[in-house]
């Protein structure tokens, strides 16, 4: 889980990074230094929301009976997949136009005051926070490791973001964004698979579906028998894949129906014309 988490953080957290840098860099060019402290606001504000949501997802679930709380977590699992799954798709098709997009907001922002200034800085960095607090959320609550493993991973993932972001912003370093965001959102998709296939576990444990007890496969056994180095494979196993100790039919046909058809999707050659090929051979650079 925790290397999972990591992933997670990294990129949602770079995507974030990248969106202040951007933002920042941009006001800085243009001489509006003064329009930096409605943007911080904006995205401190942004970074408040995001906390609280996950705090308060947290809360709710605590207080619920098991049924309850598995038919809870089964739908913000499939939710939090669905939301993922949309944004891996857009960065890889936007990746190399998300600075002029959002220098643009802010150039149309900057002529209308700095409530406006904080608003896209809000809503930029919003969007990302509330979707990384989501699926973080389902990850660690299906965790059978505890929090601790997890939420470390994801806070290491989102500081190797912030410090990939800050360097970009300073000139250091050159990325590849759409390379980036393509080999990243294919191991995405790998750990979305999982959330996906658990969250139909939690429904089966909420009742909702049958099945509970047609298990399909048990990676614990198979694991078990390779002694300690078993327990920490499968853990490995289960927290990078979100595989359960015994997996259902069910879970088994969700998960590779995902996994199979959004893969192919995903790394199936757009069709472009021969102008937009030749613009993305040129590495993209922030």
């Amino acid at each position: 889980m925790l290397l999972g988490n990591f992933l997670i953080g990294l990129r949602e957290g770079l995507e974030a990074a990248l969106v202040v840098s951007i933002l920042i860099a941009y006001l800085v060019k243009t001489g509006n230094r003064a329009a930096l402290l409605p943007v911080w606001t904006g995205i401190a504000l942004a970074v408040v929301l995001a906390t609280g949501f996950g705090i308060a997802l947290s809360a709710a679930s605590s207080e619920m009976q098991f049924k309850t709380q598995e038919l809870f977590g089964g739908i913000l699992s499939i939710i939090a997949v669905g939301l993922v799954t949309w944004m891996v798709f857009w960065m890889r098709k936007t990746a190399r136009f998300m600075k002029a997009e959002l220098e643009g907001k802010l150039e149309g922002a900057l002529n209308v005051g700095p409530i406006a200034l904080a608003a896209v800085a809000f809503l930029a960095v919003g969007r990302e926070g509330l979707e990384t607090a989501l699926f973080l959320w389902t990850n660690i609550s299906n965790s059978s490791e505890g929090s601790t493993q997890p939420i470390i991973g994801a806070f290491l993932g989102l500081a190797v973001a912030v410090a990939l972001g800050y360097l970009l912003y300073r000139g250091g370093l050159k990325i590849n964004l759409k390379r980036f965001f393509t080999w990243t959102g294919a191991a995405l998709i790998v750990v979305a698979a999982g959330v996906f296939g658990y969250g139909f576990h939690d429904l089966q444990e909420a009742e909702v579906f049958p099945g509970l007890g047609s298990v399909a496969i048990e990676p614990h056994a198979f694991f078990a028998k390779f002694g300690d180095a078993g327990d920490w494979l499968q853990t490995v196993f289960q927290g990078v894949l979100n595989v359960t100790p015994q997996v259902t039919w069910l879970q088994l046909i969700m998960w590779a129906a995902y996994l199979i058809s959004v893969m192919a999707l995903f790394l199936r050659s757009p069709s472009t014309s021969k102008p937009a090929k030749a613009k993305t051979s040129e590495p993209v650079t922030q």
